[in-house]
C-alpha cells in the first residue's frame, strides 16, 4: 500500500499512519492496540481537519486523535508499505487498492530522488526548500527568460522548471509531462496546500514585469 511511516499516538494507546485514498484523497488510519477494527477519517483539504468515516465509532476514535495523526503524519512523504496488523484482521483500512499508475508513481526514481533530496532531518518533506531550489533555477534558465519574455502560460513555464529539475535529480532525459504531474499530485497529498504554491507565485511575479 501506499503510506507513511507508523506514528505513536498519546491521545489514545493507538498508532496511525497516512495513508493515499482514491480519488486523489488522503486518509489517517488509526490502529488500537486492544480492537481489531481500525478507524478512518479523510482529510478535508480546504479545511485541514479530519473527517472521520461513517462507520468509525468516535467514542473508541475521537477526532482529538485523528488531529493528533495528522499532526504527527504531516510532510511525512508516502511510500510504497507493507499492511500493517497490530491485531485480529483489518478491515476498513485494506479497502483502498492502489492503481498501477499510482504505484509506478510512488516507485519511481523521480519521485524517490525528490523525496531524498528535500526531506528534512524529522523525516518530513520540505517545502521550502524545495521551492527555493526551483525558484533559483527558474530565475537563472535562459529558457525560462525567453519563455517569460515571449508570455507563455504558467503552467507550461512550471512544466518546464519541474521536468528539468527531475532531469537533473535522476539523469532520466524521457520523462514526460505527465510522469511530472502525476509525481507533483502524489507530494500534493502529503499536505493540504500545492506543495508548488511559492513557486507557481514567482512565476506569476516573472509574467506581470
Amino acid at each position: 500500500m501506499i503510506r507513511t511511516k507508523i506514528v505513536e499516538l498519546s491521545t489514545i494507546d493507538a498508532a496511525a499512519y497516512r495513508q493515499k485514498l482514491r480519488g486523489g484523497h488522503s486518509g489517517v488510519v488509526i490502529m488500537r492496540y486492544d480492537t481489531a477494527q481500525p478507524g478512518l477519517a479523510t482529510l478535508n483539504r480546504k479545511s485541514g481537519e479530519p473527517d472521520p468515516s461513517d462507520n468509525t465509532n468516535l467514542e473508541l476514535f475521537p477526532v482529538e486523535a485523528f488531529k493528533e495523526a495528522l499532526e504527527l503524519t504531516s510532510g511525512m512523504p508516502y511510500s510504497r508499505r507493507g499492511k500493517v496488523k497490530l491485531s485480529g484482521e483489518k478491515e476498513e483500512a485494506d479497502a483502498q487498492e492502489e492503481s498501477e499508475e499510482e504505484l509506478a508513481t510512488v516507485d519511481s526514481a523521480e519521485y524517490e530522488a525528490i523525496v531524498k533530496t528535500y526531506t528534512d532531518r524529522k523525516g518530513e518533506l520540505s517545502y521550502e526548500l524545495l521551492n527555493k531550489d526551483f525558484i533559483q533555477f527558474a530565475k537563472s534558465s535562459k529558457i525560462i527568460a525567453d519563455m517569460v519574455a515571449n508570455y507563455a502560460s504558467e503552467g507550461d513555464i512550471r512544466d518546464h522548471v519541474v521536468k528539468v529539475k527531475l532531469e537533473a535529480l535522476t539523469g532520466n532525459r524521457n520523462l514526460t509531462i505527465s510522469q511530472t504531474h502525476k509525481i507533483i499530485e502524489m507530494l500534493d497529498e502529503v499536505s493540504p496546500r500545492h506543495v508548488l504554491r511559492e513557486l507557481n507565485d514567482e512565476i506569476r511575479k516573472m509574467l506581470s514585469r
